[in-house]
């Protein structure tokens, strides 16, 4: 019985080995393939909002980096049908609130008209507009922090830390 337990762990182990390098990697939106469920129109307004949340300094912001894409496979692929209807949903309203203090649509503010948009939702009584902002702001920290650029250019990242020298002369 012994055996058998150690040869489950074995295959376990050598199973999480394999699997390690395809996990461990950082995504780039090329590894994303194409994402299907938003309109143009909502995939550029949530690229806007992305932006707002990390814009581009001295390194890319969400936008370059696209963590709108990201955030739509997440939504799409691993969130329930509620959260694919709440972003919809709370696309409509970002507009609707920047076209109701500003008299523009989210995309023609500036930076600190977005940012003031996006308070005032996170802050309303709107229990779905307080979701649509947690779960945005949520995937693009997320996906910007894991994304490919980040990890090797900011982090440091190095897949397998510590190299093996194996002819090295000894000091005596």
């Amino acid at each position: 019985m012994q055996r058998r337990s150690a040869l489950k762990n074995v295959v376990a182990a050598l199973g999480g080995m394999v699997a390690l390098p395809a996990w461990a990697t950082g995504w780039t939106p090329e590894s994303l393939g194409p994402v299907s469920g938003l309109a143009s129109t909502e995939e550029a307004l949530l690229a806007e909002i992305v932006e707002t949340i990390i814009p581009e300094t001295s390194t890319p912001g969400a936008k370059s980096l696209k963590v709108h894409q990201y955030a739509m496979r997440m939504i799409t692929d691993c969130y329930g049908e509620t959260a694919q209807v709440n972003l919809k949903q709370g696309l409509v309203l970002v507009d609707q609130n920047a076209r109701q203090a500003y008299n523009k649509t989210f995309a023609e503010c500036d930076a600190r008209q977005r940012l003031d948009t996006l308070s005032k939702m996170k802050d309303s009584s709107d229990p779905g507009a307080k979701q649509f902002v947690g779960m945005v702001k949520s995937l693009t920290i997320q996906g910007y922090m894991n994304s490919e650029y980040v990890q090797m250019n900011v982090r440091g990242y190095n897949m397998a830390p510590g190299f093996f020298h194996g002819c090295v002369p000894l000091k005596k």
